[in-house]
This record gives C-alpha cells, sequence and structure tokens, in this order.
C-alpha cells in the first residue's frame, strides 16, 4: 500500500494483470482492473453497484464478476485486506483530531494563565504607583506646614481620626529581581542646600523622577495655569499668536513651518488642499508661501535677495558730527602735457621717471601738504585714449578738477574728454596752461579753443580759473596751489570721521609678495586697522593701511589714500568699499554679489529664443576671431587694456579676451591659453618659471609689453592677417573669335585674333556673345600655329580652347584678365 497526496492505493497482482484500490479519507472508490489495456471496473463490496449486480452485498466471491486469472481465496483475502485497511485509516483519523484538540486547549490554557498574570501585574503597579504618590503629597504638606507654620491654623482632625492609630505603610513586597532589598538598603538622596541630590540612584528614586532633569520655572508656571483653569472649569483654547514671517523669493517648507512656529505636517498638509505636494525638504516659492501663511493667520514680510546690502544704507550725519576735511583733486588732461611732471614739481618728487616711455599708465594717489599747512589728496590719471574709465573714475570721486592744457599742442581729443567728465561729475574745474616757458607757448590759443567747449575762463570773464605754470622751472605753482585752495574753501567739504568708513578703490593689484592689494581713497569714516569691509565682490579684514610714502599707519581719515591689504581677492577698480560690523555680513553680501554677477553674465551671453540663438552662431562663422590672455600688473591697467582690444576690429574679424586678469603669467593661464590657441599679453608682468617651461612645451606664445602703444599695434597687426585678401582684378586683353574648328580628342577650337592687349596661357577668361557674359573660366590649351605658347600679343593669331566648355561661336570675344590679392590691414 502506498500513500500519495493524501490517498491510499492497494494493489491485486496477479498473472494477467493487476487491481488498484484506491480511497480517500474513508471513502473507498472504484476498484479498477488493468488488463492488456483494458479497464475494467469492479463494484466496491456493500455499494449499491454490487447490489444492482447481486442483488444483495457479496460476502464470497462471485466467479462471475472475480478477474479473470484470481482464485476465490485469494479475492476473499485482499477485500479482508482492503476492511482492515479502511479501518485502520478512520482510528488513525480519530487519534489525530483528538491529539489536535488537546494541544488547542493547552495553548488556550497558557493565555488565559499569561493574560491573568499580567493583569495583576498591572493592578500591583498601580496600587504601588498611587501608594507612592500619596507618600509624596503627605510628604510635600508636611514640609509646607512645617515651613509656613504660621500663616494659617492647621485645621484640627475628627477625634475619630484623631483616635485612630497612624497605620504604618505596608512594605512592597519583593520583586524576583531583588530590586526592592537593593532599595532599602540604598541610602536616601538628600538636598544638599545647592539644588543637587546627593546619595545613590535607585530605581524607585528613578521611577519617581527624583534626581533627573528639573523643569524650568516656565513649565511649572504653565503647568500650574492649565491645573487651575481646569479646576475652574476654564478648559479654554490657547490664543493663537500672530508672527511676521519673513519671506524671501524662494524658501523650503520646514524653514516656513519653522518661522510660522507651525508644525510641518500642517503645513504640508494646507499645501496638499492647494494641489502642491511637496515634501518638507522641497523649495515653493514666494506666491504659494504666501497663500499658506494667509491660511495659518500670520502675516507676510516680503523680502528678496538684496535685503542683505541694507547694512550698507548709508545714514545721513549730524551737522555737529561734521569735520573739514582735505580736498580731493584729480589732474586730468591730454597725454605728454605734463600733468605727472606738474604734479611730480608739486609734491617735489620724480614719478615720471618710473614709467614706462614716460607716460603715465597707472592711476595714483597722493597726498601733499603745503608750505601753508593746508594738506591736499591728488588723483594722477593716465591721458592715453586707452585709459578713459580711469579718467571717468577719477573724476567721480574728486572734489576739484586740474585740467592740464599744453601751452604749445593747445585742446586735444583727451582733453575734451576730460571736460566731458568733469562736467558730467558736476564737479568744479581749475585749467592749469603748462609749459608755457617754452618758446612756441601760446596760452591765449588754449583760452580761446576752451571756449568752444563752454569752458570760459576768468581771463576771459568767465567762472572758470585759469593758471599758467611751468612743471619745469616751477612758475606759478604757489598760484595754482592758492587756486585750489581757494575753491576748497568755496566748497566746505567736510565729512564725519567718527563713523564706519567708506571709500572708492582706485586701483588694484595683485602683489607677489602681499597678496592682493587695493588703493582706496576714503571718503568718509575712519579706515583702521582691524576693520572687517566688503569691496565690490570681494570682502576682507584690513591687515595693514600703508600710506602715499611706503609708512605703515593705523588708520586713515576722510580724504586719505592708503593701500589696503588682507583682501580674499583683488577687487574691480572702482569699487566701493564698507566697513560692516562680522564678517558673517562681508561673506554674506560679498556672495550675493558673486551670484548676481554671474546671473547676469550668464543672462547676458544666453540666447533668448531659437531664432536668436541661430543668428548668433551664423554671426560668428560670418566673424574670424583672435582670442587673446591678458594679464597686467594693476586692474585698471587691465580694464583700460581689453578695452582697448574690444575696439580693434570690424564686421570680418575682431579680438575676444578670453581672460584678464592681474598678477604673474601662472601654470592655468598657459593651460586656457593651449586648448583656445591664443597668445598671452603680460603688461609689466612676466610668466613664473614653471608657466614658462608649459609654454614652452605646449607652444604657447608669450608676449610682453610695458607700453600700451605698442601692446595696441601688435595685437592690431595680428588681426589684420587674418582679413581675407582683397583680389582685383586686371584687363590685360581682348580677342576675336575668327573660326571655330572641331578637332578630334580636343572638341572645339576657336581661331582668334588678339585684338588688344595679350592673352596668357596662365589668365582667367570670359566669353562674351553681344556684349553679355555667357561663360568664365580658364584656358585649356593657347597655341601658335602647332606649338603651345605661354603668351600671345596684340595683332597675332592664336587657337584657344576652354576648359570644360565647347559652346563657342564664330564673332565671340574673349576677355582676358588677372587677378590680384591684396593685403588689407585694420586702420
Amino acid at each position: 500500500m502506498s500513500d500519495t497526496d493524501g490517498k491510499k492505493t492497494l494493489g491485486l497482482g496477479g498473472k494477467g494483470g493487476h487491481v488498484k484500490q484506491s480511497f480517500s479519507h474513508g471513502r473507498t472508490k472504484s476498484v479498477v482492473v488493468e488488463k492488456k489495456r483494458k479497464r475494467v471496473v469492479v463494484p466496491k463490496p456493500g455499494t449499491q453497484q454490487a447490489q444492482a449486480a447481486g442483488g444483495k452485498p457479496a460476502t464470497k466471491s462471485d466467479p462471475a464478476r472475480r478477474p479473470a486469472g484470481i482464485s476465490e481465496a485469494e479475492m476473499e483475502r485482499r477485500l479482508k485486506a482492503l476492511a482492515a485497511a479502511k479501518a485502520r485509516e478512520s482510528e488513525e483519523a480519530e487519534a489525530r483530531a483528538a491529539e489536535e484538540q488537546a494541544r488547542e486547549e493547552e495553548r488556550q490554557r497558557r493565555r488565559e494563565e499569561a493574560e491573568a498574570r499580567e493583569r495583576e501585574e498591572r493592578e500591583r503597579e498601580a496600587a504601588l504607583r498611587a501608594k507612592e504618590e500619596e507618600e509624596a503629597r503627605a510628604k510635600a504638606a508636611a514640609e509646607a506646614a512645617s515651613a509656613k507654620p504660621e500663616t494659617k491654623p492647621a485645621v484640627e482632625a475628627p477625634l475619630s481620626e484623631r483616635a485612630r492609630p497612624t497605620a504604618a505603610p505596608e512594605p512592597r513586597k519583593s520583586s524576583k529581581r531583588g530590586g526592592e532589598d537593593r532599595d532599602k538598603s540604598a541610602k536616601p538622596r538628600v538636598d544638599d542646600g545647592r539644588g543637587r541630590r546627593s546619595g545613590k540612584l535607585t530605581l524607585k528614586d528613578a521611577l519617581a523622577g527624583e534626581g533627573g532633569r528639573q523643569r524650568s520655572l516656565a513649565a511649572m508656571k504653565r503647568k500650574q495655569e492649565r491645573a487651575r483653569q481646569k479646576a475652574m472649569g476654564q478648559s479654554q483654547s490657547r490664543e493663537k499668536v500672530v508672527r511676521e514671517v519673513q519671506l524671501p523669493e524662494t524658501i523650503v517648507v520646514q524653514e516656513l513651518a519653522n518661522r510660522m512656529a507651525e508644525r510641518v505636517a500642517d503645513v504640508v498638509k494646507a499645501l496638499m488642499k492647494m494641489g502642491v505636494m511637496a515634501t518638507m525638504n522641497q523649495t515653493i516659492d514666494a506666491d504659494t508661501a504666501e497663500l499658506v501663511i494667509d491660511e495659518f493667520g500670520h502675516k507676510v514680510v516680503r523680502v528678496s535677495d538684496a535685503d542683505v546690502e541694507q547694512v550698507l544704507d548709508q545714514v545721513e550725519d549730524k551737522e555737529e558730527d561734521l569735520q573739514s576735511r582735505p580736498p580731493i583733486i584729480t589732474i586730468m588732461g591730454h597725454v605728454d602735457h605734463g600733468k605727472t611732471s606738474l604734479l611730480d614739481a608739486i609734491r617735489k618728487t620724480s614719478v615720471v621717471s618710473g614709467e614706462a616711455g614716460g607716460i603715465t599708465q597707472h592711476i595714483g594717489a597722493y597726498q601733499v601738504t603745503t608750505e601753508g599747512g593746508a594738506v591736499l589728496s591728488f588723483l594722477d590719471t593716465p591721458g592715453h585714449a586707452a585709459f578713459t574709465s580711469m579718467r571717468a573714475r577719477g573724476a567721480n570721486v574728486t572734489d576739484i578738477v586740474v585740467l592740464v592744457v599744453a601751452a604749445d599742442d593747445s585742446v586735444m581729443p583727451q582733453t575734451i574728454e576730460a571736460i566731458n567728465h568733469a562736467k558730467a561729475a558736476k564737479v568744479p574745474m581749475i585749467v592749469a596752461i603748462n609749459k608755457c616757458d617754452k618758446p612756441s607757448a601760446d596760452p591765449n590759443k588754449v583760452r580761446t579753443e576752451l571756449l568752444q567747449h563752454e569752458v570760459v575762463v576768468e581771463a576771459m570773464s568767465g567762472d572758470v580759473q585759469d593758471v599758467e605754470v611751468s612743471a619745469l622751472s616751477g612758475a606759478g605753482l604757489d598760484e595754482l596751489l592758492e587756486a585750489i585752495a581757494l575753491q576748497a574753501e568755496i566748497l566746505e567739504l567736510k565729512a564725519n570721521p567718527d563713523r564706519s568708513a567708506m571709500g572708492a578703490v582706485i586701483e588694484a593689484q595683485l602683489d607677489v609678495g602681499r597678496g592682493p592689494v587695493a588703493t582706496v581713497l576714503v571718503q568718509s569714516g575712519t579706515l583702521r586697522q582691524g576693520d572687517i569691509f566688503v569691496v565690490g565682490e570681494q570682502w576682507g579684514k584690513v591687515r595693514a593701511l600703508v600710506n602715499d610714502k611706503g609708512e605703515r599707519v593705523k588708520e586713515a581719515g576722510p580724504s586719505v589714500p592708503v593701500e589696503v591689504l588682507g583682501l580674499n581677492g583683488t577687487p574691480e577698480a572702482g569699487d566701493v568699499l564698507n566697513v560692516v560690523d562680522t564678517e558673517a555680513q562681508a561673506r554674506e553680501i560679498a556672495e550675493y554679489r558673486q551670484q548676481a554677477a554671474k546671473d547676469k553674465r550668464a543672462a547676458a551671453g544666453a540666447a533668448t529664443t531659437l531664432e536668436q540663438l541661430m543668428a548668433k552662431a551664423k554671426a560668428d562663422q560670418d566673424v574670424a576671431e583672435l582670442p587673446v590672455l591678458v594679464k597686467a600688473d594693476v586692474q585698471g591697467s587691465a580694464e583700460a587694456i581689453v578695452q582697448a582690444l574690444e575696439k580693434i576690429g570690424n564686421e570680418e574679424v575682431r579680438v575676444r579676451v578670453l581672460h584678464y586678469g592681474v598678477g604673474a603669467i601662472t601654470d592655468t593661464d598657459v593651460g586656457l591659453a593651449e586648448a583656445s590657441g591664443a597668445p598671452i599679453i603680460g603688461f609689466n608682468v612676466r610668466a613664473n618659471a614653471s608657466a614658462r617651461n608649459s609654454a614652452n612645451q605646449k607652444g604657447v606664445e608669450l608676449r610682453y609689453y610695458s607700453i600700451i602703444y605698442d601692446l595696441v599695434d601688435d595685437i592690431k597687426a595680428a588681426a589684420s592677417g587674418l582679413l581675407s585678401a582683397e583680389v582685383r582684378e586686371n584687363f590685360i586683353g581682348y580677342a576675336e573669335i575668327r573660326e571655330v574648328f572641331k578637332v578630334s580628342g580636343v572638341g572645339k577650337v576657336a581661331g582668334c585674333l588678339v585684338t588688344e592687349g595679350v592673352a596668357r596661357r596662365s589668365a582667367g577668361v570670359r566669353l562674351l556673345r553681344d556684349n553679355v557674359v555667357i561663360h568664365e573660366g580658364t584656358l585649356k590649351t593657347l597655341k601658335r600655329f602647332k606649338d603651345e605658347v605661354k603668351e600671345v600679343q596684340s595683332g597675332q593669331e592664336c587657337g584657344m580652347a576652354f576648359e570644360n566648355y565647347d559652346d563657342i561661336r564664330q564673332g565671340d570675344v574673349i576677355e582676358i584678365f588677372e587677378r590680384e590679392e591684396v593685403e588689407r590691414s585694420l586702420t
């Protein structure tokens, strides 16, 4: 008997086949007899089939129904075995059912016992907790009664309670772990008078909350207030606090919840109601955040990133805080009119001897004390056409402009530009007519030409002072200083030295030993060593102050030019320096300005539409570019060079400055130049050893200049080389076709007569028919008789054949010309 899938099968074997009796769960199925691939169904004994077959249950094997080959005894034996198997299976099923029921009853009993134990434990713990609370309340009442016996007489207890003896507290039953025995042996925790608890911390003390972190006074007050309101039946809701929420352009959901003092889940729920699916770490715009704030009943205060600069807002100074300050005088004029020489004569120095080429290419700030004791601050500006921005900066920070005009050269383009700068800045002007000691000097011519630009000097009944001076001989310098002092007295220049300093960056450079250095002209307040400041996109802390004589000073007041050390980067010339309170403010303002400048550059370089992008790409393809890198000694010179280079070019070629900066040429500059195929221009700077080696290995060209004239001329010549050559046509002759011949292997050949000029084999030709050009190309052959020749003179006959063209007729005219390429240059 085998068991498969919960069914039992009894095999009945014989010679002719075998019988399988299968039954499942006490129910016997039909017996299938297999013999020679035939399936005979044998009725089960005692079933309806058997009764129908025999009329009554078969107790003995019926020969008619017994399978062939099986004896009656064998059939009875097998039927008895089948009945025994059925009985055995029934007994086993009953045993299994009884065992399962016993197991279920055992599980139920254990579950009930566990629940009873847990219930008893909870009741025991609740009783102990209530007892401890009662003891704590009694102890607190006793301490309060002993602390204030005189405040209120104790209420006498009833006689029944007084007569009743005080029952001793029932000792706590010891737990299985023996925790109570340890509690009894531990010393009690007492107050040492300083708010601390001494003694051993027990489990009971820890559960009672003693020895842990004490609640604050405010928390205790809130708890007492809630208890009082609950006792009086005033369980009213707490009044909502309306807050002013500062809202930037974008804000994180969690930060918004914190500013409103609301739960983050409530804010997220409010956003979902609006249709905005956002988590606590996502950013939402200001308009959505404003709706959320209004829904929660708070007030919105819109702010922007630019509000970080509000700390730099200037406050009007009181009249009693203002003190007189020295005037700031800017020397302006055309190149080589003697501005620096005049300032050297006043300062009794020789700055001009240190300038390359004898021309000023930097803006300088100096302070001069006159013989009368007056202190004057001078700014010397370059006169070259490329330094327009320098002159504009000088005019914007100055109080008085001294316009220097050479008496032998009169008014020049940069003189007119200086006049316009002074008028735009709305500052008074003093005309200094220099070089009056030269024989060719004509001061009256200068005064007359100034009239054309609406500058009327006092000598011609105007209001502009004019002084004739000579920087070499020193003549007229005292009159010039007197005129400056008079003009400064009229202006009544005052400033408050006791406020935070504010100044303008005149020049900036990257010094090898000192790092970024800025020349700052203090306009108001006092700049002291250690001050934290922000200037343009940079910030720093004043590490040292150096005056114009190279001496270190501790502070610089109004109208004092100093060099400031301690910047984290090189600022732009013309930036405003402001002193702030903390380093965090300075860093925040500088980062905001850097991001704003970055966004501005990105917006300027990006095309807004596809049409603009395609137009820009097409324009860039049509224009040849000369990329360059510029490194200069100071920021102002770099700016002037870039402006001069950007003016070079036309609609076919232009100069593109990939990068410009201050300081020595480094490996980074060489790498950028190699990637772009650009030369590196060094103005008064050199490459370090590592950069020189890299440039030699990578084939990067380094060019050094000290005069801006030479730099601009060389770049202009290099850009001219990118211009396509101009092609000119020179007509050299005409020939008339007299006859057309057909030659095998060659095609049509024109028999021609050279009527004018000369016909050359290498020249270009045009075929004219009725004075209309019908073909332009080159000659395939040029023969004189049977010989191939290079050229045929006028009046001679020749044979011509066109390259890839045969449509020639008698009477056509051949025009012969040569092309000549002429190099162009930028003017």
